[in-house]
């Protein structure tokens, strides 16, 4: 949980790579490993998503509430852009559900955290994760980690304190957590307070941030003046990772909950909580044929595409795909378009048909320049700087709902900006819905904390509507 890499302060991004390649990288992936066991006494995966449901079962009435009473044709549910509710809306939620506007707002933020609501401008829809909430065991967890990773956003840090300061505590909050996993029990908050005191000083010594003037005797660190300073902040991180169920706090100690635990280990383990492939994908739906092709290699993927249309009319075929690229989840985006590579020239005139939809377009443009004899390296050159970003959002989407974590550190390199700063400053102007939780994820698996700092900053401002 802790890096040594040293810091480029340029924050540059290196080895761009054609952007083209990027809704691929989700099926190349290396050659699977046995997947550990889970630590013993681990509830089971079903027990663990019914706890993740029990926790957001106020945010997803919100977001369900939201679905049914501000649906196409009706009033948005946000009415300033910045994906705040209005306050005739909260009232009128607080109505209907017979809570607190104040409530009504802080489940409606939770809700946009774990992916069950995406803000579109002044308007709001369901997320994917909604849709599945009550069937599918993987994408309940997969909100709850999503929760879990924007902690520091769920929960308002105490006033009068440095942002550098802040962000400190939240890069050193892994190596906390991963003590707190590795105790397997309660740990007194004075013995996590030298272990925050610890790891910050470790992040200011990598970025080599020497004081002038004498220095203390490294024997007497921790300075007591710091300890001091990390205090309040470390009860407001242990509150923060309260308020989204990931442990418990009282009589001076903390305990990680099952769900906690499980998601430390999952994030140590770098493994990928995702839905197996279903058996007997020819008959499937297209929507279901995709996610059980979503774990095989380009190869098997594109056989069993073809096994899959040679089963169906052509017409029907590329109809069913581009709906299933239509829905919320990018991976399926990505590889519809791929299945509907397989098509060739029948599918021509509907995927032209798309050009107009802004969230298909990046993809049907490339489509049609490869379709027109495009090398697939140069196909990206038909997309504007706009669409390459949207598109390096929505793939870095999918590659967060169901990739690992360094897949998502090494998609930087795919993106067309020559550093982060800049590649930050259009990816929050292009108005991607899942543009917070990508950041924080990004924040979350990436191992240098200057980037990552800079990074969560940026998901934080997006959030807050600021600049």
């Amino acid at each position: 949980m802790t890096s040594r890499i040293p810091r480029d302060s340029r924050l540059r991004l290196v080895r761009p790579r054609p952007l083209a390649a990027a809704p691929r990288a989700m099926t190349q992936r290396r050659p699977r490993r046995t997947a550990p066991h889970p630590p013993e006494g681990t509830p089971a995966r079903s027990e663990l998503a019914g706890m993740a449901r029990s926790g957001l079962a106020d945010a997803a009435r919100v977001a369900r509430w939201a679905d049914s009473a501000l649906g196409p044709g009706r009033d948005g549910a946000t009415a300033d852009g910045k994906a705040t509710l209005s306050d005739a809306t909260a009232e009128r939620a607080a109505h209907d559900l017979g809570l607190t506007p104040d409530r009504v707002r802080a489940d409606w933020d939770t809700a946009r955290l774990a992916g069950l609501v995406e803000v579109h401008g002044g308007s709001a829809r369901p997320g994917w994760r909604l849709r599945a909430w009550d069937r599918d065991d993987s994408a309940v967890l997969r909100g709850w980690v999503a929760l879990f990773d924007a902690w520091s956003l769920a929960h308002p840090e105490p006033a009068g304190h440095e942002p550098a300061a802040v962000a400190e505590v939240v890069s050193a909050m892994p190596q906390v957590l991963s003590f707190l996993q590795l105790s397997a029990g309660p740990v007194p908050v004075a013995q996590l307070l030298d272990l925050l005191q610890q790891r910050v000083t470790e992040l200011r010594t990598e970025r080599c941030e020497i004081p002038y003037g004498p220095q203390p005797d490294p024997v007497q660190q921790p300075r007591p003046d710091d300890t001091t300073a990390l205090a309040p902040l470390l009860d407001w991180a242990l509150h923060a990772l309260a308020s989204v169920g990931a442990l418990t706090c009282g009589d001076g100690q903390a305990t990680l909950t099952p769900l906690g635990n499980w998601a430390v280990w999952v994030k140590l383990e770098q493994i990928c909580v995702a839905a197996q492939s279903p058996a007997g994908n020819i008959e499937q739906s297209a929507e279901d044929m995709l996610r059980g092709c979503a774990q095989l290699r380009p190869n098997a993927a594109r056989a069993e595409y073809r096994a899959w249309l040679a089963a169906r009319p052509v017409g029907s075929a590329v109809t069913e795909l581009l709906a299933a690229a239509r829905g919320e989840d990018a991976l399926l985006r990505g590889l519809a378009f791929e299945a509907l590579r397989v098509v060739g020239a029948p599918a021509e005139p509907d995927v032209r048909a798309v050009l107009e939809e802004p969230t298909l377009r990046p993809y049907a443009l490339l489509w049609l320049a490869e379709h027109d004899g495009a090398d697939p390296e140069d196909a990206h050159e038909v997309l504007t700087r706009r669409e390459a970003t949207w598109l390096w959002v929505d793939t870095a989407a999918a590659v967060a709902d169901h990739g690992e974590a360094p897949l998502l550190v090494r998609h930087l390199e795919s993106a067309v900006q020559p550093t982060v700063p800049s590649l930050l400053d259009e990816v929050r102007a292009v108005g991607h819905p899942r543009t917070v939780q990508v950041l924080v994820a990004l924040a979350a698996a990436h191992p240098d904390p200057a980037l990552a700092k800079a990074v969560r900053r940026a998901a934080f401002q997006v959030h807050t509507g600021g600049s």
